[in-house]
Protein backbone atom coordinates (compact mmCIF):
# COMPACT_ATOMS: atom_id res chain seq x y z
CA UNK A 1 0.00 0.00 0.00
CA UNK A 2 1.57 3.50 -0.99
CA UNK A 3 2.29 5.57 1.70
CA UNK A 4 0.31 8.67 2.55
CA UNK A 5 1.17 11.91 4.27
CA UNK A 6 0.18 15.65 4.92
CA UNK A 7 2.20 17.91 3.61
CA UNK A 8 4.32 18.62 7.16
CA UNK A 9 4.81 15.10 7.72
CA UNK A 10 6.00 14.04 4.69
CA UNK A 11 8.64 17.04 5.02
CA UNK A 12 9.45 15.68 8.16
CA UNK A 13 9.64 12.33 6.95
CA UNK A 14 12.03 13.40 4.45
CA UNK A 15 14.19 15.11 6.55
CA UNK A 16 14.46 12.64 8.92
CA UNK A 17 15.75 10.02 6.42
CA UNK A 18 17.98 12.87 5.35
CA UNK A 19 19.22 13.06 8.95
CA UNK A 20 19.64 9.26 8.94
CA UNK A 21 21.32 8.61 5.91
CA UNK A 22 23.62 10.86 6.31
CA UNK A 23 24.23 10.77 10.12
CA UNK A 24 23.50 14.28 10.77
CA UNK A 25 25.85 15.92 8.16
CA UNK A 26 26.94 15.66 4.57
CA UNK A 27 30.28 16.92 3.10
CA UNK A 28 29.54 18.86 -0.72
CA UNK A 29 32.31 20.08 -3.05
CA UNK A 30 31.63 22.43 -5.40
CA UNK A 31 31.76 25.87 -6.63
CA UNK A 32 30.32 29.17 -5.04
CA UNK A 33 27.74 31.00 -7.47
CA UNK A 34 25.37 33.68 -6.49
CA UNK A 35 27.20 34.56 -3.19
CA UNK A 36 24.63 36.53 -0.88
CA UNK A 37 25.13 37.93 2.12
CA UNK A 38 22.93 40.04 4.77
CA UNK A 39 25.11 40.43 7.49
CA UNK A 40 25.34 40.29 10.65
CA UNK A 41 22.68 37.46 10.38
CA UNK A 42 23.31 34.66 7.22
CA UNK A 43 24.27 34.48 3.53
CA UNK A 44 22.99 32.22 0.51
CA UNK A 45 24.81 30.75 -2.29
CA UNK A 46 24.75 27.58 -4.83
CA UNK A 47 27.12 25.41 -4.98
CA UNK A 48 27.64 23.96 -8.43
CA UNK A 49 29.97 21.47 -10.89
CA UNK A 50 29.29 21.03 -14.58
CA UNK A 51 26.22 18.68 -13.59
CA UNK A 52 24.24 19.96 -11.15
CA UNK A 53 23.94 22.73 -8.25
CA UNK A 54 22.34 22.83 -4.96
CA UNK A 55 21.00 25.90 -2.75
CA UNK A 56 23.21 26.30 0.47
CA UNK A 57 22.15 28.69 3.51
CA UNK A 58 24.42 29.89 6.12
CA UNK A 59 24.42 31.37 9.02
CA UNK A 60 27.18 34.52 9.40
CA UNK A 61 28.53 32.38 13.02
CA UNK A 62 29.46 30.00 10.73
CA UNK A 63 30.82 31.60 7.92
CA UNK A 64 34.58 31.72 9.11
CA UNK A 65 36.04 31.56 6.30
CA UNK A 66 34.94 34.70 3.84
CA UNK A 67 34.08 33.14 0.17
CA UNK A 68 33.29 34.54 -3.11
CA UNK A 69 32.10 33.66 -6.75
CA UNK A 70 34.25 31.18 -8.25
CA UNK A 71 35.74 30.18 -5.21
CA UNK A 72 35.82 26.00 -5.16
CA UNK A 73 35.05 25.27 -1.67
CA UNK A 74 33.74 22.14 0.24
CA UNK A 75 30.69 22.57 2.98
CA UNK A 76 29.62 20.27 5.72
CA UNK A 77 26.10 20.62 5.85
CA UNK A 78 22.98 19.16 6.72
CA UNK A 79 20.28 17.97 4.09
CA UNK A 80 16.98 19.79 4.41
CA UNK A 81 13.88 20.22 2.66
CA UNK A 82 12.33 23.66 3.20
CA UNK A 83 8.64 24.17 4.33
CA UNK A 84 8.11 25.52 0.81
CA UNK A 85 9.29 22.12 -0.35
CA UNK A 86 12.61 24.10 -1.34
CA UNK A 87 16.08 21.65 -1.32
CA UNK A 88 18.83 23.15 0.50
CA UNK A 89 22.43 23.00 2.26
CA UNK A 90 22.49 24.11 5.50
CA UNK A 91 25.39 24.94 5.75
CA UNK A 92 27.63 24.50 9.24
CA UNK A 93 31.37 24.97 8.07
CA UNK A 94 33.01 25.98 4.82
CA UNK A 95 36.27 24.99 3.86
CA UNK A 96 38.29 26.83 0.59
CA UNK A 97 39.78 24.21 -1.98
CA UNK A 98 43.29 24.54 -3.33
CA UNK A 99 45.90 27.05 -2.22
CA UNK A 100 44.55 29.43 -4.77
CA UNK A 101 41.33 29.78 -3.15
CA UNK A 102 42.64 29.88 0.53
CA UNK A 103 44.58 32.78 -0.83
CA UNK A 104 41.69 34.73 -2.12
CA UNK A 105 39.51 33.59 0.99
CA UNK A 106 42.45 35.19 3.05
CA UNK A 107 42.90 38.41 1.07
CA UNK A 108 39.72 39.12 1.71
CA UNK A 109 39.52 38.86 5.39
CA UNK A 110 42.66 40.08 5.64
CA UNK A 111 41.19 43.53 4.09
CA UNK A 112 38.34 43.34 6.30
CA UNK A 113 40.04 43.09 9.15
CA UNK A 114 42.85 45.49 8.52
CA UNK A 115 40.12 47.98 8.17
CA UNK A 116 38.75 47.37 11.01
CA UNK A 117 42.06 48.12 12.76
CA UNK A 118 42.69 44.76 14.03
CA UNK A 119 46.22 44.47 12.77
CA UNK A 120 46.82 48.51 13.79
CA UNK A 121 50.72 48.64 15.33
CA UNK A 122 49.66 51.35 18.10
CA UNK A 123 47.36 48.58 19.70
CA UNK A 124 50.22 46.09 19.79
CA UNK A 125 51.78 45.47 23.43
CA UNK A 126 55.61 44.68 24.27
CA UNK A 127 56.73 41.37 25.49
CA UNK A 128 57.47 41.21 29.24
CA UNK A 129 61.67 41.46 29.62
CA UNK A 130 62.05 38.42 31.70
CA UNK A 131 58.77 36.51 31.56
CA UNK A 132 58.75 33.89 34.80
CA UNK A 133 54.93 32.73 33.92
CA UNK A 134 54.53 31.56 30.24
CA UNK A 135 51.44 29.94 28.56
CA UNK A 136 52.00 27.76 25.37
CA UNK A 137 48.95 26.57 23.36
CA UNK A 138 50.59 23.96 20.93
CA UNK A 139 50.21 20.41 19.56
CA UNK A 140 52.60 19.06 22.56
CA UNK A 141 53.64 16.02 20.03
CA UNK A 142 54.62 18.19 17.02
CA UNK A 143 58.31 19.42 16.59
CA UNK A 144 57.74 23.00 16.97
CA UNK A 145 56.72 22.83 20.85
CA UNK A 146 59.16 20.08 21.45
CA UNK A 147 62.35 23.00 19.31
CA UNK A 148 60.37 25.99 21.63
CA UNK A 149 60.72 24.21 25.04
CA UNK A 150 64.38 23.28 24.72
CA UNK A 151 65.37 26.48 23.11
CA UNK A 152 63.22 28.07 25.95
CA UNK A 153 64.62 26.44 29.08
CA UNK A 154 68.41 26.39 27.55
CA UNK A 155 68.61 30.57 26.86
CA UNK A 156 66.65 31.07 30.35
CA UNK A 157 65.57 29.08 33.16
CA UNK A 158 62.93 29.38 36.36
CA UNK A 159 60.05 29.83 34.19
CA UNK A 160 56.56 28.60 34.82
CA UNK A 161 54.81 27.14 31.90
CA UNK A 162 51.28 26.63 31.40
CA UNK A 163 50.64 24.13 28.38
CA UNK A 164 47.46 23.23 26.50
CA UNK A 165 47.27 20.78 24.26
CA UNK A 166 45.47 21.66 20.81
CA UNK A 167 45.16 20.55 17.57
CA UNK A 168 46.39 22.94 15.37
CA UNK A 169 45.13 21.81 12.44
CA UNK A 170 41.85 20.60 10.56
CA UNK A 171 38.71 20.43 12.12
CA UNK A 172 37.84 21.96 15.21
CA UNK A 173 41.34 23.25 15.74
CA UNK A 174 40.53 26.73 15.72
CA UNK A 175 37.77 26.37 18.70
CA UNK A 176 40.36 24.54 20.69
CA UNK A 177 42.94 27.32 20.44
CA UNK A 178 39.80 29.85 21.10
CA UNK A 179 38.92 28.15 24.31
CA UNK A 180 42.36 28.29 25.10
CA UNK A 181 43.12 31.40 24.97
CA UNK A 182 39.62 32.40 26.52
CA UNK A 183 41.24 29.87 29.56
CA UNK A 184 44.13 31.61 30.36
CA UNK A 185 42.26 35.35 30.00
CA UNK A 186 40.17 33.73 32.98
CA UNK A 187 42.45 32.81 35.13
CA UNK A 188 42.82 34.29 38.50
CA UNK A 189 46.84 34.85 37.93
CA UNK A 190 46.95 34.75 34.38
CA UNK A 191 50.07 34.20 32.97
CA UNK A 192 52.45 37.17 31.11
CA UNK A 193 51.97 35.96 28.15
CA UNK A 194 50.92 33.55 26.00
CA UNK A 195 53.10 31.60 22.99
CA UNK A 196 50.93 30.33 20.20
CA UNK A 197 53.17 28.22 17.99
CA UNK A 198 53.24 25.62 15.25
CA UNK A 199 55.49 23.91 13.11
CA UNK A 200 55.74 24.34 9.11
CA UNK A 201 52.83 22.91 6.90
CA UNK A 202 51.03 23.40 3.74
CA UNK A 203 48.31 26.13 3.24
CA UNK A 204 45.54 24.07 3.55
CA UNK A 205 47.28 22.82 7.40
CA UNK A 206 47.84 26.40 8.41
CA UNK A 207 44.00 27.50 7.65
CA UNK A 208 42.92 27.13 10.74
CA UNK A 209 45.20 30.41 11.77
CA UNK A 210 42.93 32.06 9.43
CA UNK A 211 39.50 31.60 11.05
CA UNK A 212 38.04 34.93 11.29
CA UNK A 213 36.60 33.95 15.30
CA UNK A 214 39.89 32.74 15.85
CA UNK A 215 41.48 36.35 14.47
CA UNK A 216 39.39 38.01 16.48
CA UNK A 217 39.85 36.73 19.62
CA UNK A 218 43.90 36.88 19.04
CA UNK A 219 43.43 40.48 18.94
CA UNK A 220 41.17 41.27 22.10
CA UNK A 221 43.29 38.84 24.30
CA UNK A 222 44.09 40.53 27.55
CA UNK A 223 47.14 38.79 28.03
CA UNK A 224 49.92 39.83 25.10
CA UNK A 225 50.11 37.18 22.74
CA UNK A 226 53.51 35.98 20.37
CA UNK A 227 53.11 33.81 18.21
CA UNK A 228 55.38 31.58 16.24
CA UNK A 229 53.13 29.73 13.04
CA UNK A 230 54.84 27.76 9.98
CA UNK A 231 57.73 28.75 8.17
CA UNK A 232 59.52 32.49 8.19
CA UNK A 233 57.64 32.42 4.59
CA UNK A 234 54.55 31.85 5.99
CA UNK A 235 52.18 34.55 7.40
CA UNK A 236 48.64 34.08 9.18
CA UNK A 237 46.18 36.54 10.38
CA UNK A 238 46.79 35.19 13.94
CA UNK A 239 50.29 36.49 13.42
CA UNK A 240 49.56 39.99 11.90
CA UNK A 241 46.70 39.85 15.51
CA UNK A 242 49.65 39.26 17.79
CA UNK A 243 51.07 41.96 19.48
CA UNK A 244 54.42 40.06 18.47
CA UNK A 245 54.78 37.85 15.44
CA UNK A 246 57.89 34.98 15.58
CA UNK A 247 59.30 33.19 12.00
CA UNK A 248 59.10 30.29 14.08
CA UNK A 249 58.47 28.11 16.95
CA UNK A 250 61.98 28.31 17.62
CA UNK A 251 62.43 31.86 17.12
CA UNK A 252 59.53 32.51 19.29
CA UNK A 253 61.74 31.24 22.59
CA UNK A 254 64.31 33.82 21.20
CA UNK A 255 62.19 36.63 21.39
CA UNK A 256 60.47 35.89 24.26
CA UNK A 257 63.99 34.68 26.65
CA UNK A 258 67.26 36.30 26.82
CA UNK A 259 69.97 34.40 26.60
CA UNK A 260 71.75 33.62 30.20
CA UNK A 261 75.14 32.96 28.86
CA UNK A 262 75.25 35.94 26.82
CA UNK A 263 73.50 37.89 29.67
CA UNK A 264 76.08 37.18 32.24
CA UNK A 265 79.12 37.93 29.83
CA UNK A 266 77.40 41.35 29.33
CA UNK A 267 76.88 41.50 33.33
CA UNK A 268 80.93 40.20 33.68
CA UNK A 269 81.69 43.24 31.07
CA UNK A 270 79.58 45.79 32.88
CA UNK A 271 81.21 44.72 36.22
CA UNK A 272 84.89 44.78 34.63
CA UNK A 273 83.86 48.82 33.34
CA UNK A 274 82.13 49.33 36.89
CA UNK A 275 85.29 47.86 38.41
CA UNK A 276 87.07 50.76 36.44
CA UNK A 277 85.24 53.42 37.15
CA UNK A 278 85.04 53.00 41.08
CA UNK A 279 89.10 52.66 40.78
CA UNK A 280 89.11 55.88 38.64
CA UNK A 281 86.48 57.40 41.52
CA UNK A 282 88.63 55.98 44.25
CA UNK A 283 91.95 57.35 43.00
CA UNK A 284 90.73 60.92 42.14
CA UNK A 285 89.40 60.76 46.21
CA UNK A 286 93.04 59.97 46.90
CA UNK A 287 94.66 62.67 44.79
CA UNK A 288 92.05 65.23 46.57
CA UNK A 289 92.56 64.18 49.46
CA UNK A 290 96.10 64.13 48.99
CA UNK A 291 95.91 67.67 47.90
CA UNK A 292 94.33 68.91 50.28
CA UNK A 293 95.94 67.31 53.20
CA UNK A 294 99.08 69.31 51.62
CA UNK A 295 97.48 72.33 51.59
CA UNK A 296 95.92 72.07 55.05
CA UNK A 297 100.00 70.82 56.33
CA UNK A 298 100.48 74.20 54.38
CA UNK A 299 98.31 76.27 56.34
CA UNK A 300 98.65 74.56 59.64
CA UNK A 301 102.82 75.40 58.90
CA UNK A 302 102.08 78.95 58.19
CA UNK A 303 100.03 79.27 61.58
CA UNK A 304 102.53 77.70 63.47
CA UNK A 305 105.42 80.26 61.81
CA UNK A 306 102.77 83.00 62.61
CA UNK A 307 102.47 81.85 66.37
CA UNK A 308 106.46 81.72 66.63
CA UNK A 309 107.24 84.87 65.43
CA UNK A 310 104.33 86.22 67.59
CA UNK A 311 105.88 84.75 70.75
CA UNK A 312 109.58 85.52 69.88
CA UNK A 313 108.32 89.29 69.41
CA UNK A 314 106.54 89.30 72.72
CA UNK A 315 109.52 87.89 74.41
CA UNK A 316 111.11 90.13 73.13
CA UNK A 317 109.04 93.12 75.01
CA UNK A 318 109.02 91.38 77.62
CA UNK A 319 112.69 91.07 77.76
CA UNK A 320 112.75 94.85 77.90
CA UNK A 321 111.40 95.14 80.60
CA UNK A 322 112.84 92.82 82.62
CA UNK A 323 114.64 94.42 85.31
CA UNK A 324 118.18 92.20 85.41
CA UNK A 325 118.55 93.36 81.50
CA UNK A 326 118.51 97.03 83.37
CA UNK A 327 121.57 95.61 85.80
CA UNK A 328 123.26 94.21 82.51
CA UNK A 329 123.31 97.37 80.86
CA UNK A 330 125.06 99.22 84.21
CA UNK A 331 121.77 100.40 85.85
CA UNK A 332 120.94 100.14 89.59
CA UNK A 333 117.91 99.03 91.20
CA UNK A 334 116.67 100.64 94.27
CA UNK A 335 114.26 99.56 96.87
CA UNK A 336 112.16 100.46 99.74
CA UNK A 337 111.18 103.69 101.38
CA UNK A 338 112.45 106.30 99.17
CA UNK A 339 112.04 109.00 102.36
CA UNK A 340 114.80 111.00 103.81
CA UNK A 341 116.29 109.21 106.66
CA UNK A 342 114.97 105.77 105.36
CA UNK A 343 117.53 103.05 104.84
CA UNK A 344 117.02 101.42 100.88
CA UNK A 345 118.60 99.02 99.19
CA UNK A 346 120.55 99.21 96.25
CA UNK A 347 120.94 96.02 93.59
CA UNK A 348 123.72 97.03 91.12
CA UNK A 349 124.11 94.00 88.51
CA UNK A 350 127.37 92.35 91.18
CA UNK A 351 126.25 93.58 94.00
CA UNK A 352 123.43 94.41 97.01
CA UNK A 353 124.21 97.45 98.70
CA UNK A 354 122.25 99.34 101.95
CA UNK A 355 121.80 103.30 102.12
CA UNK A 356 120.12 105.79 104.16
CA UNK A 357 118.90 108.50 102.08
CA UNK A 358 119.79 111.94 103.75
CA UNK A 359 118.34 114.20 101.53
CA UNK A 360 115.93 114.29 98.52
CA UNK A 361 114.48 116.99 96.10
CA UNK A 362 111.95 116.95 93.39
CA UNK A 363 113.18 116.85 89.78
CA UNK A 364 112.56 119.22 87.64
CA UNK A 365 111.94 117.88 84.18
CA UNK A 366 112.63 121.27 82.33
Amino acid sequence: MTPRFSVSNFLAVVNQTFEAVFAGAVEVEGEVVSFKSYPPKYAFFTLKDDDGSVNCFVGFSNLRTPIEDGMKVVVRATPSLRDDGKFNLQVQKVFPLGEGNLKRSFDILKQKLATEGLFDVNRKRPLPRYPHRVAVISSTKAAGYADFMKISRDRWGGVKFIVANVNVQGDGAADQIIRAISYFNQMAEPPEVIALIRGGGSAEDLASFNDEQLVRVVAGSRVPIITGIGHEIDESLCDLAADVRGATPSNVAQLLFPDKHELVGHLHFRLIGVKDEIKRAIDEQILRATMLQKDALEQWSSQVRDAINATLSQQKIIAEYDPEMALQRGYAMISGDLQVGSIVKITTKDIIMKARIEDSERRNDN
